[in-house]
């Protein structure tokens, strides 16, 4: 079977986008998180990441 990362339309908090990521990695999404906003406070290109992630990563589709 095929992985794609798709945003997660259960469990997210804003777009749903580090709940996808950890879903296709296998890894907590509160994790990817936690580097996120880690990533954003120091270098500040984080939050640019976040929002062209969230418009270029497709929805989860309905099951």
């Amino acid at each position: 079977m095929e992985k794609k990362l798709y945003k997660v339309r259960q469990g997210r908090v804003l777009a749903g986008v580090c709940g996808g990521i950890g879903q296709y990695f296998g890894v907590d999404p509160t994790l990817i998180r936690l580097a996120w906003v880690l990533v954003s406070c120091l270098g500040g290109a984080g939050l640019l990441a976040y929002i062209i992630a969230a418009i270029v990563i497709p929805e989860e589709p309905q099951y």
